[in-house]
């Protein structure tokens, strides 16, 4: 069954799931009535979720069909700004505007579509797990966050990364993320994340960190 798994919450993700395979997964994914916010993974097995699923009928709000995978093995080639550190819950109230920005920045609709409970907790427990970096400056304000999506022992998934849109064009961003890595390392050797193909300038601050291309990512947005 190594080829024919996937994980299904509030989104789809395939894992070492054979594109062959995945219209199979697709219908019966279908069958459940459960709509889902995304499909995201290898690209060449979700754009194949995809087709299935465009042809019962899930119309797409937006397809990504080609986003580099990223990792770094080790330290980074520059220096980390050491101004990150990881947030507490004593930060909430000021990390959770920053990451509602950036989904909204992402996906282009408020998390708090809906009501603002789940998308809280969600940040809440991040934090609470020791998964969300943050650097607040003096007078409270956000200047850069990230966050660790996916923890093992192996490698960490970097996700939601943040600069304040003030601070932007200053050369910061290196840094800040050279940072990230520093910190993903205290739980895992290898740091990983996947960027749109057509953000160059986040493509380009990964390179300069010492991020290499192993793979291509898909995320179809509902």
């Amino acid at each position: 069954m190594r080829d024919k798994r996937s994980w299904a919450g509030a989104n789809l993700v395939p894992v070492q799931l054979d594109p062959g395979l995945a219209g199979y997964v697709a219908t019966a994914a279908h069958e459940t009535g459960r709509r889902y916010a995304s499909i995201f993974g290898p690209a060449e097995t979700v754009m194949a979720l995809y087709s299935r699923f465009e042809q019962l009928g899930h119309a797409a709000h937006e397809v990504r069909s080609q986003q580099p995978l990223l990792t770094i093995s080790g330290p980074p080639v520059i220096g980390g700004n050491p101004s990150l550190t990881f947030g507490t819950m004593a930060d909430f109230d000021r990390i959770l505007p920053a990451c509602a920005a950036m989904f909204e920045e992402e996906v282009g609709y408020s998390p708090f579509l809906g009501g603002q409970e789940f998308y809280s907790r969600r940040v809440a427990g991040l934090i609470r797990e020791g998964h969300s970096l943050v650097h607040i400056d003096a007078d409270g304000t956000v200047v850069f966050k990230a966050e660790l999506g996916a923890v093992t022992r192996d490698v960490t998934q970097v996700q939601g990364v943040w600069m304040n849109p003030v601070l932007r064009g200053r050369g910061q961003s290196g840094g800040y993320m050279a940072a990230v890595v520093n910190l993903s390392r205290t739980f895992a050797p290898v740091t990983s994340l996947y960027v749109n193909d057509y953000n160059t300038k986040a493509r380009a601050t990964y390179e300069r960190v010492g991020f290499e291309q192993v793979g291509t990512f898909a995320t179809v947005l509902f």
